[in-house]
């Protein structure tokens, strides 16, 4: 079972989709920056000031993430539908995988950290997006 999902996997639309779920972050964090720092009790000076604000290993991490995020919703996808894939296929299975294992899993880690819900809002709003957007992407470049 297995060397048929790695031998139908869509590496172009995987690296696609995580391109994109990349990209997205860079424009969504700039939009919700302001609160997404004053909820994590920070400013913009504060993150400037901090020589490691300016590390690489961030973006390298959530690259990577984004790279196996993508394989994975493909590798489900693959799983539900078969080599049928659509955009609807994939938006749903996203939207199913982010109800079912990322927000639930996100609440319960902010509810323990005691973080302030406008993060919960910012995080798992981002996460749904992307994995909406990977979806999408994934549904409509692969297999049919």
């Amino acid at each position: 079972m297995a060397a048929q999902l790695f031998g139908s996997v869509d590496y172009w639309a995987v690296f696609i989709a995580a391109i994109a779920g990349f990209a997205l972050g860079a424009v969504w964090y700039r939009i919700f920056s302001t609160p997404w720092l004053a909820a994590n009790g920070m400013t913009k000076e504060m993150l400037h000031a901090d020589p490691g604000a300016r590390s690489p290993l961030p973006f390298i991490t959530a690259f990577v993430g984004n790279i196996v995020m993508a394989f994975v919703l493909f590798g489900i996808v693959w799983h539900i539908g078969g080599s049928h894939f659509t955009i609807k296929a994939g938006v749903i299975t996203a939207a199913l995988c982010w109800l079912g294992f990322v927000i639930t899993t996100m609440a319960t880690n902010n509810a323990f950290s005691r973080r302030k819900p406008v993060l919960l809002a910012i995080d798992g709003g981002f996460w749904l997006a992307t994995l909406a957007l990977m979806g999408a992407i994934i549904g409509g470049l692969g297999p049919k």
